[in-house]
């Protein structure tokens, strides 16, 4: 597997502008709709996860059918909003996610392959400097900058 070709990919312009103008109606269309939060933000709120989205849907369905009980600071068409969105948005928000994990896995193994090239062609650079071949030891003293370790690093 070490000499595999896994992946191999050219997008054709006219595709990638296609996919470049699909992102851009998604973002035109979505984020108006989308807030977002500091990570501070996000620590003060409570989560509604799998396990609490059939509690909060009962408590919603008891809320509407039962407005005696509802008190006066509830704002229960606002919760059905709330939890309508969280069911439309999770719907994409799954559909993204599989799409940026391919996206990650696919740009994770594309780098890998052109780095383990890109090692390959050094070490045969620096075998062919060590011969003498002629600018091969520019080369070799170029790409050599990259595994090179800082002075900042050494002399805290």
């Amino acid at each position: 597997m070490a000499g595999d070709n896994l992946v191999s990919i050219q997008i054709s312009q006219e595709d990638l502008d296609a996919v470049k103008t699909a992102l851009t109606t998604i973002e035109e269309k979505l984020l108006p709709h989308l807030v977002d939060l500091t990570k501070e933000d996000r620590k003060g709120l409570p989560k509604m996860r799998d396990k609490t989205v059939p509690f909060v849907e009962k408590a919603l369905e008891y809320a509407e059918t039962n407005s005696q009980l509802v008190p006066a600071y509830l704002n229960v068409p606002e919760m059905r909003t709330d939890f309508n969105a969280v069911g439309t948005l999770t719907e994409l928000y799954r559909r993204v996610e599989q799409l940026y994990d391919t996206l990650d896995d696919t740009i994770l193994l594309s780098g890998s392959e052109a780095y383990k090239s890109a090692l390959n062609f050094y070490k045969a650079v620096k075998n062919a400097a060590k011969a003498g071949a002629h600018g091969a030891e520019v080369i070799s003293n170029d790409l050599k900058q990259r595994f090179e370790k800082s002075k900042e690093k050494k002399n805290p």
